[in-house]
């Protein structure tokens, strides 16, 4: 499997990547209201991607996908597609994905969860999966194979009675969308797949987590994803460096919590 390594000049440009995408999401945050469309918040991001950052997003027309943006909602594990006539209402669980291409070609992907009102369920859910999320990402550092990242999110998310979806990963990202390696949320990992990290690699980590069981479904429009027995889901993502010391958030947010990484 070949891995790519960043050098110091393309670490530089997914910093720059990894904050746009994360500005991305701060910019939509206050637009995300019962009675907005996702369309019209796919165009917000649109115009901010292209108008504001001089960037691209990156999900328009890759591989045939319609829009700038994922929106899925509720029971919809990933992939949702925007539509203006697709409005959010009180109680809505909803997932953002955003991926920025920059100016210099290189890529930044993140996604957050949103609740419109209030959903004690999702709550709980939306705050376990950030928990799965932070609790791999706090054991990046150089030697630590991928499978044990895997296993601290199954094992978080089963002990709250949760399921891992298994038909999605995370990726390597840089001046490609998708680089090697994939990264499997759940400990399935064939030997060879099992890789250490080394410092300089660049990937996702994006766990979606169901409150029922894991398995999915993709619908008739070829993109969106839904939990077969229609539970909910949610997902959170961040691109990732790995540091000769540990691990940089590429795609930290302002108003994250990431002391942990300091402990």
């Amino acid at each position: 499997m070949n891995v790519p390594i960043k050098t110091p000049s393309e670490i530089e440009k997914m910093r720059e990547a990894g904050r746009q995408a994360a500005s991305v999401l701060e910019m939509i945050t206050p637009h995300v209201e019962a009675g907005v469309s996702t369309g019209r918040l796919d165009q917000l991001c649109y115009d901010y991607i292209v108008n504001e950052l001089g960037s691209t997003p990156a999900p328009l027309n890759y591989h045939g996908f319609p829009k700038s943006i994922c929106t899925s909602i509720n029971h919809v594990v990933c992939h949702g597609i925007p539509d203006d006539a697709k409005k959010l209402k009180k109680g809505d669980v909803m997932n953002i994905d955003i991926t920025v291409k920059t100016a210099d070609g290189y890529h930044g992907d993140s996604s957050m969860m949103f609740i419109v009102g209030e959903n004690i369920q999702g709550e709980r859910l939306c705050r376990i999966t950030q928990e799965c999320l932070y609790k791999s990402i706090a054991l990046i550092k150089p030697g630590v194979r991928l499978s044990e990242l895997a296993r601290v999110i199954q094992a978080h998310a089963e002990a709250n009675g949760y399921s891992v979806v298994r038909d999605f990963c995370g990726h390597g990202i840089g001046a490609d969308f998708h680089e090697e390696p994939q990264f499997l949320h759940y400990d399935g990992y064939a030997p060879e797949a099992d890789i250490a990290l080394a410092a300089g690699m660049c990937f996702t980590i994006e766990p979606m987590i169901n409150v029922g069981e894991y398995k999915t479904k993709v619908l008739r429009d070829g993109w969106t994803a839904v939990t077969k027995d229609r539970s909910l889901s949610a997902q959170w993502e961040h691109t990732l460096l790995v540091t000769e010391t540990g691990v940089e958030v590429l795609t930290a947010r302002g108003e994250e919590d990431l002391g942990f990484l300091d402990r």
